[in-house]
């Protein structure tokens, strides 16, 4: 019994070093995976144009709501930032949004 188990480490020590042997042979002889290189960079900014007058985005009115901000994208996708969380616009606030992009 006793011999049985003092071969037991020398035998899985070697069945390791021959593993491991044999997957470093797997790669020899292979050419080398090539290199790449990936350079990104952010895209354009969008152009935009001149955001339209209060009052045709109002539609005469004291406000803009968000339905109507929709008629110029920009400020529909700002809408909550130029609202300051409110469901609208009033004039003072849609002159100082328009100050802050341009």
């Amino acid at each position: 019994m006793k011999s049985c188990k003092a071969w037991l480490p020398a035998l899985a020590a070697g069945a390791l070093f021959f593993a491991g042997a044999s997957f470093a042979q797997d790669n020899a002889g292979k050419a080398p995976a090539p290199i790449v290189t990936v350079r990104s960079v952010p895209p354009a900014a969008p152009k935009i144009g001149t955001p339209p007058p209060f009052n045709q985005l109002s539609g005469g009115s004291k406000w803009i709501t968000q339905e109507q901000a929709e008629a110029y994208p920009p400020l529909a996708n700002d809408f909550l930032d130029a609202s300051h969380g409110a469901e609208r616009i009033n004039k003072a606030q849609y002159e100082a949004w328009v100050k802050q992009i341009q």
